[in-house]
């Protein structure tokens, strides 16, 4: 038989099977719900390049050895079947073309020689990783790539009898698992919707450059039309057609499960395994055939989904949901940009808007909000009291200051006013023109809109802004990265646009500006200490630099965590998760206590009142928590 017919037969089956693939998993993505009109046009195709070359590898190359093997895989198979296609599609049979698809095919192959190192030579092959059809997937590739550079570098007469049926298998069985084993759900459709998702991104603004007139800043969540009745997510069919591409783009390399703080406490989350869930409930079926690490106390192959069918209690237990602390950190690991925290609050909004199910203490939480503006149903007139003898002054309409400084709901815990006043004394040292809000402030309602109740926390904001409206103000300051974040980016969508500045940044211009000089305190002298980022102020805000100038300034040298940061572990407080309360093996904030208890240091500082609350509630010998504004406060005496 004709070599050169027989890859020409086989490239087009490809190509058929590539367009069938495409065809199939596409069904299954169409089934979501509609996105915002004009907001995802063909015109983003042409995005891919910079966004696979630049957005997603800077991801992947935090792992350089993954990085090399994908370059190599990836790109000598996209190259090798251009070439190909070119050459044999075209019916061009230049002897030039065929040394180009022979140089693409052999790096390809020594591609997928080191990813199947990566799974079965190395002596510590990652837990993370799924097994099954991924572990053959190297050897598949490998074939496809091996097959190529048999077919070029063979002289035609030797490719008869057995030798051609053996190449043209491996050359088959490659192209098979890249194109109609994507259509049934195998590892390569990973490739074929990843690069899509690229294009179609749920948060097409992760791409763009960060705007002050930005409504929706990339880490914002998204504000659903509940006029629209969009009540969040109760089965799959109710995502959106790109959310649920962006669950097939998934690789199952498992570093959100690495990263995952439930997880890592034996909490029932794993958010590879929620994701392949999502998979399942979006093409019907049970989860039998998932081959990674299960979630936590939940055993694999007793639930099952369907498009049209409830995804809790069928496919995805509640408790699962409600383990998420929403600190990003899955989203800040993934090599093919998911943002599984979306998914997690859209099916929580589902369970509190329309289920009316939130476990633990949200429900009293959630009314205690709704009828008094504070989490614990506090009179809001005494938020400040703690203030009393600081002579701190009250915001007046129509008389400017230049800081606003708003305290959040922990300004009624004993333990956060002394991280207050320490900060006021700060302030007052500084010679700032600041004021509280007083007995008018309320809570921004960040708790209500991760718990799922979208209607409270927009109940809550359209409050705040209001009230803000009446003062003016240069730019709000607040110790908590909560508040911070619900003003800065999340206000936006409902026209409250505010800069607003997290206190140690603050004090880091204070520091730099000379207008405070701190001196180093003897007492911490022959003390370790180590610094913890808020998951609100360093992967949500992308501050992690000025707290440590801060430290830095006093005398202190910071004993880092190894996990620190943008890629810090969450002390659990965020996402509502202290109210929801869902049992694991150890608690989150044990582990992090862990982590700083690895460095030997005394101290650990930290920048967020829920971090403090969490830390500190740690039994047993642990390092001392210290708010930086404490430590500061204490260079100044």
């Amino acid at each position: 038989m004709n070599p050169v017919f027989v890859i020409t037969v086989l490239l087009w089956l490809s190509v058929a099977g590539l367009a069938f693939a495409l065809a199939k998993r596409a069904a299954y993505w169409r089934e979501g719900r509609a996105t915002a009109a004009g907001a995802y046009g063909w015109v983003n195709l042409l995005a891919i390049p910079k966004r696979y070359f630049v957005d997603l590898h800077h991801v992947v190359a935090r792992d350089p050895y993954i990085a090399r093997t994908h370059v190599a895989t990836a790109g000598g198979a996209i190259l090798a079947m251009a070439l190909v296609f070119v050459n044999y599609g075209l019916a061009i049979y230049s002897v030039w073309l065929d040394r180009l698809i022979f140089l693409a095919a052999l790096i390809m192959l020594v591609g997928a020689v080191f990813v199947w190192r990566r799974r079965h030579g190395a002596k510590a092959v990652p837990a993370r990783l799924s097994r099954g059809p991924w572990d053959h997937l190297p050897l598949l590739l490998g074939g496809f790539a091996l097959g190529l550079v048999l077919f070029i570098a063979l002289p035609a007469a030797a490719m008869s009898g057995a030798l051609a049926v053996i190449v043209a298998l491996l050359i088959a069985a490659g192209a098979f698992t890249m194109t109609f084993g994507a259509a049934r759900g195998g590892p390569m459709k990973h490739a074929l919707a990843g690069l899509l998702h690229l294009a179609f991104h749920p948060r097409q603004e992760r791409f763009a450059e960060r705007n002050d007139n930005d409504a929706v800043p990339p880490t914002a969540l998204k504000a659903p039309l509940l006029d629209a009745q969009e009540y969040g997510v109760g089965k799959p069919v109710e995502f959106r057609w790109n959310q649920l591409l962006s669950f097939d783009a998934c690789v199952q390399c498992g570093k959100c499960e690495a990263a995952c703080p439930a997880f890592a406490a034996g909490q029932p989350l794993n958010p590879k395994k929620l994701i392949q869930d999502l998979v399942t409930g979006m093409v019907g079926g049970t989860d039998a055939a998932y081959a990674g690490s299960p979630t936590p106390g939940i055993a694999v192959g007793q639930h099952g989904g369907a498009p049209d069918k409830p995804l809790i209690a069928t496919l995805i237990e509640a408790d699962t949901l409600w383990s998420c602390t929403t600190c990003r950190a899955c989203v800040q690991e993934c090599p093919m940009l998911i943002e599984h925290v979306d998914a997690i609050v859209d099916m929580r909004r589902n369970q509190t808007l329309v289920a009316g199910s939130v476990p633990g203490k949200g429900p009293l939480t959630l009314a205690n909000l709704r009828e008094t503006g504070s989490a614990n149903g506090y009179d809001i007139g005494a938020r400040y009291d703690w203030a009393v003898d600081l002579q701190v002054q009250v915001a007046q309409p129509g008389r400017p200051v230049d800081v606003l400084l708003i305290a959040g709901e922990g300004a009624f815990d004993m333990r956060y006013q002394r991280t207050l006043r320490a900060l006021v004394k700060v302030l007052n040292r500084a010679g700032i023109d600041y004021a509280v809000l007083g007995g008018v402030e309320t809570d921004t309602g960040d708790t209500a809109r991760r718990l799922g109740d979208e209607a409270t926390f927009q109940q809550l904001a359209h409050g705040l802004i209001g009230t803000l409206s009446q003062y003016t103000f240069r730019k709000i300051v607040t110790p908590d990265p909560h508040v911070l974040h619900s003003l800065r980016n999340e206000y936006r969508a409902l026209g409250g646009f505010y800069d607003v500045q997290h206190h140690t940044a603050l004090i880091d211009e204070l520091v730099q500006g000379g207008k405070l000089s701190p001196r180093a305190v003897v007492a911490f002298a022959d003390r370790k200490i180590t610094y913890h980022d808020p998951c609100y102020l360093g992967r949500y805000n992308g501050e992690t630099e000025a707290p440590r100038r801060v430290l830095k300034s006093i005398g202190i040298e910071i004993v880092e965590m190894e996990r620190n940061g943008l890629r810090g572990r969450c002390c659990g407080g965020g996402g509502g998760a202290p109210l929801t309360d869902i049992p694991g093996k150890r608690r989150i904030p044990d582990i992090r206590i862990d982590d700083a208890r690895a460095t030997g240091a005394g101290i650990v500082a930290v920048g967020c009142p829920n971090c403090t609350a969490m830390l500190e509630g740690v039994v047993g010998p642990r390092p001392e928590v210290l708010d930086v504004a404490e430590l500061v406060a204490a260079a100044l005496e």
